[in-house]
């Protein structure tokens, strides 16, 4: 496959099946960075149906600044991890105390925003400035393992089979990147790779960065989840011997015991999400 076969390729099933998201209807910088935040490990439809209540709620990052944090946490909700929507909160009191309200341009700013790490940063100056920058997600990684590595399809399941790094893909991603036309390129790259995960053996699982997603019933996660959305019912906020009796029982079917729950309790605190009433002794959202 040649870099101008395989632009011809993407631009053609572009033309025709080229997908309708809200965040690609002229979005500002801040409707990119909204919905590059939520996209992070949450699937496209969960996302679609979330994206315009947020935006309603939090029209720009002043608004998202300043709203209380319990009222981002409850828009956030169905969004997957929780850390992501503290993350996109902080990152905007830092764009308005900073930078006047004008999410920066240069991707060393970007990058240094929390929540941000360096293929966000690139895909928000491709989405947001129609800026030219390699960066590389799960869907146009599929892209370019499905096109220039096809013996690795065809070994995938053998044990010597070699998995592929995205150092191995950056070249090829940074010679057939569109310099005119970044933005409508990556649309373009996304769509295909999206459309192969639909049609084939999800091309990423042959990369060395895939990581499967670990079961939530059950898990940590899933408690740190309850335990956030126990305290956010009252914002009066709720005391550590009621959110133990709460989740050392069968809470969905699952069994926590105390430590676990101190754990989780002590970890929100620390991470931003929870504080203590110094007088009530109440656990309440931050």
């Amino acid at each position: 496959m040649t870099i101008a076969a395989l632009s011809k390729k993407i631009r053609d099933y572009y033309a025709h099946n080229g997908r309708s998201l809200p965040w690609r209807n002229k979005p500002t910088p801040y409707e990119v960075v909204v919905s590059e935040m939520m996209l992070q490990q949450t699937q496209v439809t969960r996302v679609a149906h979330k994206f315009n209540p947020f935006l309603k709620k939090f029209p720009n990052f002043a608004a998202l600044a300043k709203a209380p944090t319990i009222e981002v946490l409850r828009e956030w909700q169905g969004l997957g991890y929780n850390r992501r929507g503290l993350n996109l909160q902080r990152l905007a009191k830092i764009v308005t105390e900073k930078y006047g309200g004008k999410l920066p341009k240069t991707y060393e700013e970007l990058a240094e925003l929390p929540g941000i790490g360096p293929n966000t940063a690139g895909s928000i100056l491709a989405f947001a400035f129609n800026i030219p920058r390699a960066f590389i997600e799960t869907n146009i990684r599929s892209v370019y393992i499905h096109f220039f590595f096809p013996e690795t399809e065809r070994a995938f399941g053998r044990k010597a089979c070699k998995k592929i790094s995205d150092d191995q893909l950056t070249p090829f991603i940074k010679k057939s990147l569109d310099l005119k036309n970044p933005r409508e390129w990556y649309y373009a790259l996304m769509d295909y790779g999206s459309n192969l995960k639909r049609t084939l053996p999800n091309p990423s699982r042959r990369s060395v960065h895939h990581i499967r997603q670990q079961k939530f019933e059950g898990s940590n996660r899933q408690l740190r989840s309850y335990i956030l959305r126990f305290v956010m019912e009252k914002p009066s906020g709720r005391s550590v011997a009621e959110i133990g009796r709460k989740f050392s029982g069968t809470a969905a079917g699952s069994r926590y015991n105390t430590k676990q729950i101190d754990k989780n309790i002590a970890d929100l605190t620390k991470e931003g999400f929870l504080m203590k009433d110094k007088i009530s002794r109440k656990i309440s959202i931050r």
